[in-house]
């Protein structure tokens, strides 16, 4: 397993980090394994950073991961989310407690802010991590899903040593400016949904087949059920796009699902790649993919490919709202 550091900090998380949504949403996943094994075969394979949020289940992605770790707490790192409708001074401190409580653990290795909320000045809410940090509760800060101006606005009021994006061959939108910027600030990385979902698997020839709550983003028509963003959508070029490159994975022989892990890898300025099963085969998998090196034409060969859906989606980097509604700026 490959080591980079955190940001600034001292901290050096494995390439690869595994997400824990599906310990807790398995309304979402359909998943009914509790994921200790997958867990288990991701610590032995170098895995250190764990992440999750206390929205994922309404806490049980917390909770369960708690009792799984056990004595294994001091071997990893511990990622988690606070939701934004609990970034006001009163709430921060709470809700930090609460995740501790439901982590089992003293200490939050990384505690991130799920989503900008613009209804609360980012000092207040920063002033009270702060003091969670004085007091060891919290390692390190870290923002997800900010673009380049919350970013920029939240870097004005104190740290951030890391941001999570999402980041893959079907949604390359934080090339264009929040990528360079948290570059530019040594900002980590860290990169959400590497399988969209699991439709960069190759497993699904047509956008019908596609389950349902994996077709909420601006890749798929707004008059589809639960989609909000209200849309026309891309799906002629979004599954044009996964067609052509199974066809480039059939070509040169690499799985379709490690060219799209290890793609990210390779792009500069991208620290983690979040990973997420329960299933232990599939976790191995990933890890062989972290040790692939996709030689230079083929990695031209997916930037040609993937450039049209980038060019359709736009400059809008949440996937589930169109640009006036975007949680992100």
């Amino acid at each position: 397993m490959i080591y980079r550091k955190l940001g600034r900090t001292d901290i050096n998380v494995s390439a690869l980090s595994f997400g824990l949504w599906q310990l807790g949403d398995s309304k979402y996943w359909g998943e009914r394994t509790t994921g200790a094994a997958a867990i288990r075969t991701a610590i032995d394979a170098g895995v250190n950073l764990f992440d999750t949020a206390e929205s994922y289940g309404g806490g049980e992605s917390e909770r369960n991961f708690g009792k799984i770790i056990g004595a294994d707490r001091d071997k990893i790192l511990i990622a988690t989310k606070i939701a934004p409708d609990h970034c006001g001074q009163g709430d921060v401190r709470r809700t930090c407690e609460a995740s501790l409580t439901r982590l089992n653990t003293d200490r939050i290795d990384l505690y991130q802010i799920h989503w900008p909320n613009h209804d609360v000045a980012f000092s207040e809410t920063y002033a009270e991590l702060g003091k969670l940090k004085d007091e060891g509760k919290i390692r390190a800060i870290g923002v997800s899903n900010f673009g380049i101006l919350d970013l920029e606005d939240w870097l004005s009021e104190g740290e951030a040593v890391s941001n999570q994006l999402c980041y893959n061959l079907l949604f390359r939108g934080i090339e264009k400016d929040v990528l360079p910027a948290c570059k530019r600030h040594d900002v980590g990385v860290l990169t959400y949904s590497p399988l969209m979902q699991g439709i960069l698997t190759g497993r699904w020839n047509t956008a019908d087949e596609i389950p349902a709550p994996r077709r909420r983003t601006r890749h798929f028509s707004g008059n589809r059920e639960s989609v909000k963003h209200g849309e026309q959508g891309h799906e002629e070029v979004t599954m044009t796009t996964v067609t052509r490159l199974k066809s480039l994975s059939e070509e040169s022989q690499i799985p379709m699902s490690d060219m799209a892990t290890t793609w990210i890898l390779a792009q500069p300025g991208i620290t983690s790649v979040i990973i997420g099963s329960t299933d232990p085969e599939q976790v191995y998998r990933s890890v062989h993919a972290a040790t692939v090196e996709l030689p230079d034409d083929i990695k031209e060969k997916i930037n040609q490919i993937t450039r049209p859906l980038m060019e359709a989606l736009g400059p809008n980097l949440d996937m589930w709202a169109n640009q006036e509604n975007s949680r992100i700026r």
